[in-house]
């Protein structure tokens, strides 16, 4: 393990010996770090924190602290972040609320400069979140998810695979899985071809997914009405079905067509 002399490292932390601490770090009691993480100068990590191993967290990232939540009354709270994650400088990632409460975020996943993360969230993996992205409470942030920066997002939304979110976009209601959105609120503008073909979503499963989202966002039909449609016109494949079944489990709404 290299901690530099400036760090504070509490004994009770669990810390892989291929860890690297950087000068003026602070890490805590209960904190457990797998191998090959490196941490960078400043950062604080504390609370009931778990990362996996693989992860770089550059300076200045506040990690584990109480969650910025009035509910809040000294629980025991935790966090867990999973392998080979980049949090660039200055993130804020918080623990969960109530008793046992968690925030979970998943591996592979970019999260840039400023992004905060809040209590109770829940983050997939092969994301990116760009600067000064804002989580609220409870949001759930699917895999494959791209989100732009200064992008906020609405308490208990939750935000679809494969998606991808303009910069600057106000989210209030969920992103729909494979879409491209953008604007204040956000808006569903079509697919994101990019993500699945990358994806390698097969051609004939995208043209039932494009012939889906012209039902459902084009169509002038309700989301209910628009959904049984599809059910009842379309080739089901897995994303078809899956698109079909997020919008029937929508809690805060579903984000509707910029036309």
């Amino acid at each position: 393990m290299q901690i530099h002399p400036s760090a504070i490292v509490s004994l009770k932390a669990k810390i892989d010996s291929s860890v690297i601490v950087g000068p003026y770090s602070i890490i805590g009691d209960n904190v457990n770090i797998g191998a090959n993480t490196l941490i960078g100068s400043h950062c604080v990590i504390e609370g009931n924190t778990t990362i996996g191993s693989g992860c770089q967290i550059f300076t200045g990232a506040v990690v584990g602290s109480k969650p910025q939540d009035l509910k809040f009354k000294g629980e025991d709270v935790f966090l867990e972040i999973g392998d080979n994650n980049v949090i660039r400088e200055y993130c804020t990632l918080n623990p969960g609320t109530g008793q046992a409460g968690k925030t979970v975020i998943g591996g592979n996943n970019l999260l840039m400069a400023y992004s905060h993360v809040a209590h109770d969230c829940r983050v997939g993996s092969g994301c990116v979140l760009a600067n000064n992205c804002t989580l609220a409470g409870h949001v759930t942030i699917e895999d494959k998810v791209v989100i732009g920066g200064i992008v906020a997002i609405h308490q208990f939304v939750r935000v679809g695979m494969l998606s991808i979110t303009g910069g600057c976009s106000k989210v209030v209601q969920d992103i729909p899985p494979f879409s491209t959105c953008d604007g204040h609120p956000a808006r569903v503008y079509g697919l994101n071809l990019i993500g699945l073909r990358r994806k390698g979503i097969p051609r004939e499963s995208i043209k039932q997914i494009d012939r889906a989202f012209k039902l459902i966002f084009n169509s002038g039909l309700s989301a209910k009405h628009a959904t049984e449609k599809v059910e009842k016109e379309l080739t089901l494949t897995e994303e078809v079905g899956y698109l079909v079944n997020f919008i029937k489990n929508s809690e805060r709404g579903l984000t509707r067509s910029c036309r």
